[in-house]
């Protein structure tokens, strides 16, 4: 009798080790699922923003692809650039040094960039934004200045490379002028060359921000800090 009494105490002495021992390994499985599942939503997460950058580079690519093919002969011509979606034209192909008078041969080239950038900004829905750049030496004084430094420069020639674009055939409604003067510059300006890559007009096709039918009269966009907007009328 005192060997079964002994029994059912040992058993009942195991017994709690064994409960304390099941739920140890219920809790280690629960955190080890719990861990888990959120390696998998980490990778998830990875995955889709992955996705959604392959996505936009490829759509930046079909972007570019589309505006070379639309500027295939303009660009052959040797007198014309673009560099990450970016238009860009030698001041000198357009104007005379510190001058906003278009040069003919300027006019002549912008006249050919208008029927194929109509088509491409009306297809994707998007707008023109003409960017004026000069280098960063200063206005020379005398009675003949007409510009007050090189933002209010940068600021004309744009106003003028857009009212000449309008006058060719762009619609007033997709296509405003900025200025920026001498920031942004894409080469040094410690000697002539550089200098002379500095001055310089860029077009850039951009997004509308709102869906609101604009006003044909006049243009207005923000721009960076540092930068002018200049309104484009209708001539």
């Amino acid at each position: 009798m005192m060997a079964l009494d002994d029994r059912d105490d040992a058993i009942e002495e195991t017994a709690p080790v064994w409960a304390v021992f099941g739920d140890l390994m219920a809790g280690l499985l629960g955190a080890f699922v719990l861990i888990l599942v959120g390696v998998l939503i980490v990778q998830m997460d990875l995955v889709a923003h992955l996705n959604a950058e392959i996505e936009k580079r490829q759509a930046e690519e079909q972007r570019r692809m589309a505006l070379e093919k639309a500027l295939a002969i303009p660009l052959q011509s040797g007198r014309v650039t673009l560099n990450n979606g970016r238009i860009g034209i030698s001041g000198s192909v357009l104007f005379a040094v510190s001058s906003d008078e278009l040069r003919p041969d300027g006019r002549q080239l912008l006249k050919s960039l208008v029927q194929p950038l109509k088509v491409y900004l009306g297809e994707r829905n998007e707008m023109l934004m003409v960017s004026g750049f000069t280098d960063d030496k200063r206005m020379r004084e005398g009675k003949n200045q007409r510009f007050a430094d090189n933002l209010e420069l940068s600021a004309q020639r744009a106003l003028t490379v857009t009212r000449a674009l309008i006058e060719e055939g762009m619609p007033p409604s997709q296509v405003f002028a900025a200025a920026f003067g001498s920031q942004q510059p894409v080469a040094s300006n410690a000697d002539e060359k550089g200098r002379a890559l500095n001055r310089r007009v860029e077009m850039a096709p951009v997004p509308r921000t709102a869906d609101v039918k604009p006003d044909t009269r006049e243009q207005v966009s923000a721009v960076p800090a540092g930068s002018a907007v200049a309104p484009v009328g209708a001539p």
